[in-house]
């Protein structure tokens, strides 16, 4: 499939997929996230991959939303471009397979909120940066906050919002945003490694504990307990979970059923 923002390519089992406008800093409008909206679905539907690495060309890896597709323009055509935001963040959300960010440069604005709504963010050292950067322009990054205040507590959101500051990579992992941090030149490498261990496992394990933690995310303790217990019981029986604790039994390495969930 053909794209003009964006890159996608599969090689075993991971993906990678590539904001490609670095002319714009890789701003976001709405055709840009359709392509990843599009991208992303067609990934998910046919589960050929397992992880899917969430990367981007250009020395700015996000600068937001394109404020050309907000400025001046009717309220109707700025709701659908963020309507256009919130299915992107669903359709990552819905994917069955775990989204890796991989930033290397600035995240802001937008570029954050797309980044904190992936399953997992690594970046790099020294370029790497994150913040909501909204109230510079006297805008409040209401979208961003949804999905950062998910990953950071109450108080450290505020201070984003009202600051507007960016934040280092190394600020972002101890705050919760991000989950590690490699040397620059190391991030891409040291990505596909972990990208690498979580295909280890099967389709089915991933995809469930990516489902399962998302649904009981939101639910009261008891309503979490109720629902964890059902869940374990009935994935218990499945093809590969039978496999995974037979092989571990036998002292051999697993042999996943991927067509089978």
């Amino acid at each position: 499939m053909a794209y003009e923002c964006i890159l996608y390519e599969e090689q075993g089992e991971i993906g990678q997929l590539y904001l490609n406008m670095p002319q714009k800093r890789n701003a976001l409008g709405r055709a840009a996230e359709q392509e990843m909206i599009d991208c992303l679905r067609d990934a998910g539907e046919r589960h050929q991959v397992k992880v899917i690495i969430l990367g981007a060309k250009g020395p700015v890896f996000c600068a937001g939303h394109d404020r050309a597709e907000i400025l001046n323009q009717p309220l109707a055509d700025i709701r659908r471009l963020f309507h256009t935001s919130f299915t992107l963040m669903t359709t990552i959300r819905s994917l069955p397979q775990c989204v890796i960010a991989e930033v290397h440069a600035i995240a802001m604005a937008g570029g954050c909120h797309l980044v904190a709504g992936c399953d997992l963010i690594t970046a790099g050292r020294e370029k790497a940066q994150f913040g909501m950067t909204g109230l510079i322009y006297s805008y409040n990054c209401t979208t961003p906050t949804v999905a950062v205040s998910r990953c950071v507590g109450q108080k450290k959101t505020m201070e984003m919002l009202m600051t507007a500051k960016l934040y280092s990579a190394e600020e972002s992992r101890e705050m919760g945003l991000v989950n590690m941090v490699f040397d620059d030149d190391e991030l891409h490498q040291r990505t596909l490694e972990l990208a690498q261990e979580i295909c280890k496992s099967s389709k089915y394990a991933i995809s469930m504990s990516k489902q399962n933690y998302y649904a009981q995310a939101e639910m009261t303790e008891w309503q979490a307990y109720m629902f964890a217990k059902e869940m374990m019981a009935q994935q218990a029986t499945s093809i590969n979970a039978t496999e995974g604790f037979t092989a571990f039994i036998e002292k051999r390495d697993p042999n996943w059923n991927d067509d089978s969930f």
